[in-house]
């Protein structure tokens, strides 16, 4: 389960970087071209959407990574990016994919049977 979690989060994060490329420069569009924020629809927070299409990706990457050593921090990390994506792009067919991913994946890295080892922290 762990190293399905792993591949998970990185094809997430993959797939994330995408939605945020383009998420982010439509914000910029729409601030630098006001007519095609009127044509298209203005963006409610663009400061969130700039910062989740960052953050969103970096997490399920990251979290994919973790999840061989450190199944827990990398399935806290997997949904963590979930959630943001979903709060920030919303779910629809770009990004049913990274969600359902971050999500699936950071289930199965908590769910993973085999526990952690007693590895100090420091």
């Amino acid at each position: 389960m762990r190293n399905a979690a792993l591949m998970l989060g990185i094809i997430a994060g993959l797939i994330g970087m995408i939605v945020g490329f383009f998420s982010y420069g439509y914000t910029e569009l729409v601030d630098r071209h006001r007519e095609v924020g009127e044509m298209f629809g203005f963006v409610q927070n663009p400061e969130f959407i700039r910062a989740m299409s960052f953050i969103a990706p970096l997490l399920a990457i990251a979290g994919g990574a973790m999840a061989r050593a450190r199944a827990l921090w990398g399935g806290v990390l997997l949904l963590l990016s979930a959630l943001g994506m979903y709060n920030a792009f919303g779910f629809n067919v770009f990004t049913m994919f990274p969600i359902g991913f971050a999500g699936l994946g950071g289930i199965l890295a908590i769910a993973a049977g085999k526990p952690d080892k007693e590895v100090a922290h420091f």
